[in-house]
């Protein structure tokens, strides 16, 4: 399932340029702890955080993931969102809980086959 697709549903707000939206999107990974989602986030996952600095960008290369959402209205910084764009990870933004977008997110996928 495209990512755009999904940010549609969600309604979550882009941070970066709309081309990144393009990626496919394989599952999804809830956590706040780096060292846990390097080690067990899928490659092609959404990671759902409500970490805003920039390490999350390093991960998030590293680990291949299609996109971070950034949960509970939090805003990353400046430095946060030009490594992102220079990166090429989406940054996408939501109101919403981890929980509330973890569950909604679970139900698209699901309804789509991509998770168990």
């Amino acid at each position: 399932m495209k990512l755009k697709d999904i940010a549609e549903i969600l309604s979550l707000k882009p941070l970066t340029p709309a081309g990144g939206l393009e990626r496919e999107v394989s599952g999804g990974y809830v956590g706040d702890l780096l060292s846990d989602v390097m080690a067990n986030a899928g490659e092609g996952n959404i990671w759902i955080t409500l970490q805003t600095h920039v390490n999350i960008v390093a991960v998030a290369v590293f680990k291949n993931l299609s996109a971070v959402v950034i949960v509970n209205g939090r805003m990353p910084d400046a430095d946060t969102i030009d490594k992102a764009v220079s990166e090429n990870i989406p940054l996408l933004l939501t109101g919403k809980s981890a929980f509330e977008t973890a569950g909604k997110l679970y139900q698209i996928l699901n309804a789509k086959g991509l998770q168990d």
